[in-house]
């Protein structure tokens, strides 16, 4: 019997990572990994404004490359028996295209303009947008359009395109619509790009743009066009009903099926965030908390529209249509930066090192750059193994890109309290992974509160994979045993599993994932002899956040 064969792809952060998975025996029979090359080099990003953007160029080439390598590895005819692909991406990470859907990034006027590229999910140019949306969607009329997703954060689809047209003049006369990234790349694999007929994604539309059946599609016309005739045109031309991660768009483009390396009779399916992406990989079902911990994290549920609590959630999570598996409203929730703390820190302390080890004379440029390189990958390592002994009572507060939830601030900051001069940097490592496993508490409780269920923990992400130090204090502090995925790729499996059941190997992801996804690679138990120590930390953390947004208000 031929195996029947789906690559999943996953667009992250900094690459692309393809699997092509074995959809009987659930393996992963090859991956490959491509980095975004202008992304790597730092273009078009200016983290001293919040600006993060990337070139569509980057995401093209590093599609090609790691489906390629993918297949590579697979071997053999591997991909004559591949039978679907699908896709996840960031988000929001929405771009402006032209009327024929062409990312304006790629046309020579725009090709060095960050504001014709992609707005990376972490983008946070757009706060003063955000705040002005989030006022007149949840008072500017008699319906709260926010009453699923919260406060309207910068990060999100309708802030990012008010800001551009702001700014910048020429980008709002060229593009005719936006796109988010997880809607471009399956246009592309499926020959579609008229942004009047493209996939729009459930996910990205509910979560991001604020699509619910209970609005009847997007909030008003007239609430985006009074804030900007702009955002009403771009309104009009959001003609598409968002669909499922899981639904069939046919068959591949022929030119992007010999691109890739696919035979031509290879199904299209369509796509969702990476984290959502995640969720599935990881075997989410009702009442599990998936925790997809990376440079920020998401926190995931799956719920009955029934079984929803009467108040609100708006404060503590988010709420969307088939945005993790059809049938089931999608719960978001989460922290904006995670191990972007981590890579703070790390950051801070190579600068010294980079700065003088340039400069040593007796040392070749070879060697100069493979001390730093070494000295870079080991860092965490080994502050990682120290920071587990230490016995600082340093704390920190996680909001280094502000607070996504619960209770959404996005002009809070990022703190340290309680140093002293026998302060080192294993203490204060120790400080960012409390502070970061303080502020997952915080959300769980809150959704606790609220009456939400969860029965289950599973961990999904790089860090939960390879820092044995903080997912161990992130189940000493929620006090919970934690289930680590049983791969370091859940996102692109899960995307996997989306081309499984779009190509018809599945009837739904449910049953996909039985045979597809593992019973995990690990648990983390929690520490009794913890408990005590960690709840007067976790009380003091809370007492400090309190007292640190207070000053906001002086």
């Amino acid at each position: 019997m031929s195996p029947e064969l789906v690559v999943g792809v996953d667009f992250g952060t900094g690459s692309a990572r393809a699997v092509v998975v074995d959809t009987r025996s659930g393996s992963i029979i090859g991956s490959g990994e491509a980095e975004y090359p202008r992304w790597t080099q730092g273009e078009y990003c200016d983290p001293n404004r919040a600006q993060f953007r990337q070139h569509p160029q980057d995401y093209l080439e590093a599609l090609e490359l790691c489906v390629r390598r993918a297949l590579e590895e697979a071997g053999g005819n591997a991909s004559e028996h591949v039978k679907g692909i699908a896709v996840d991406t960031t988000g929001s990470t929405p771009c402006p295209v032209n009327r024929e859907g062409i990312p304006l990034a790629l046309l020579d006027e725009f090709r060095n303009n960050p504001n014709a590229m992609f707005h990376l999910w972490k983008d946070h140019t757009a706060v003063a947008e955000a705040a002005e949306i989030d006022h007149v969607l949840s008072q500017g009329s008699e319906v709260d359009y926010t009453k699923f997703q919260g406060t309207y954060s910068s990060e999100w689809f309708w802030a990012k395109i008010l800001r551009t047209v702001r700014v910048d003049s020429d980008v709002e006369q060229a593009a005719w619509s936006w796109v988010e990234h997880c809607d471009w790349i399956p246009a592309l694999l499926s020959g579609r790009t008229d942004p009047m007929d493209m996939y729009r994604s459930s996910c990205a539309a509910g979560h991001k743009a604020l699509w619910s059946t209970e609005f009847g599609g997007l909030p008003p016309k007239e609430l985006f066009a009074n804030l900007h005739p702009y955002l009403g045109q771009i309104w009009s031309r959001y003609t598409q009903r968002p669909q499922p991660a899981d639904t069939s768009l046919g068959a591949i483009d022929p030119a992007w099926a010999q691109r890739l390396g696919l035979n031509p009779r290879v199904v299209v399916g369509g796509s969702s965030l990476d984290a959502h992406a995640a969720g599935v990989g990881a075997g989410i079902r009702p009442k599990t908390m998936v925790k997809v911990i990376g440079t920020s994290s998401v926190d995931l549920m799956i719920v009955d529209r029934a079984q929803l609590p009467a108040q609100s959630l708006k404060t503590i999570c988010g709420l969307a249509e088939d945005s993790i598996i059809p049938g089931f409203w999608g719960l978001e929730t989460g922290q904006a930066a995670f191990g972007d703390l981590y890579n703070w820190f790390k950051e801070l302390l190579m600068w010294p090192i980079e700065t003088i080890v340039r400069n040593l004379s007796f040392l070749s440029s070879d060697d100069k750059l493979r001390l730093q390189a070494e000295v870079s990958r080991r860092l965490i390592d080994e502050l990682a193994a120290a920071g587990a002994q230490a016995s600082s009572e340093v704390l920190a507060l996680d909001w280094f890109n502000g607070r996504r939830y619960p209770e959404v601030n996005e002009e809070l900051k990022g703190a340290l309290f309680a140093l002293d001069l026998g302060s080192d940097a294993p203490a204060i490592f120790r400080a960012l992974v409390l502070a970061t496993a303080f502020g997952s508490r915080r959300i769980f409780d809150s959704l606790a509160k609220s009456g939400l269920e969860i029965d289950h923990i599973i961990a999904a992400g790089g860090i939960s994979q390879r820092s044995p130090f903080v997912m161990q204090t992130l189940a000493d502090v929620l006090n919970r045993k934690i289930t680590v995925a049983s791969t370091e790729h859940a996102s692109a499996l899960g995307a996997a599993i989306y081309a499984a059941v779009a190509a018809g190997i599945y009837e739904t992801i449910p049953h996909a994932q039985d045979p597809i996804c593992g019973a995990g690679s690990g648990e983390y138990e929690p520490n009794p002899a913890q408990r005590e120590r960690y709840d007067l930390l976790y009380q003091k953390y809370l007492a400090i956040g309190n007292f640190t947004e207070g000053l906001l208000d002086v």
